[in-house]
């Protein structure tokens, strides 16, 4: 596991208006080009990738590749 380093700006990634504690994911972009993100339930537990591999990872869902994990999930919007 790559070390994180101690002064990363997380960025929450909640839906619009959202309140409470969550659990919520929240990423933060390291100047040596790794991608740390974790859960606000559990912050000490990170997972580090590489920007290339995240970059891949956002195309991938905005191109509807990982849908079928949340078919059927009551309080998603359809597009």
């Amino acid at each position: 596991m790559a070390d994180v380093p101690p002064d990363l700006v997380w960025t929450r990634a909640a839906p619009e208006g959202a309140t409470g504690p969550g659990p919520w994911i929240e990423l933060a972009f390291g100047d040596d080009g790794l991608v740390h993100i974790r859960e606000t339930s559990d912050p000490e537990t990170v997972v580090t990738t590489t920007q290339k591999k995240w970059d891949a990872f956002v195309l991938g869902v905005q191109a509807g590749e990982f849908d079928h994990f949340v078919e059927g999930v009551e309080g998603l919007e359809e597009s």
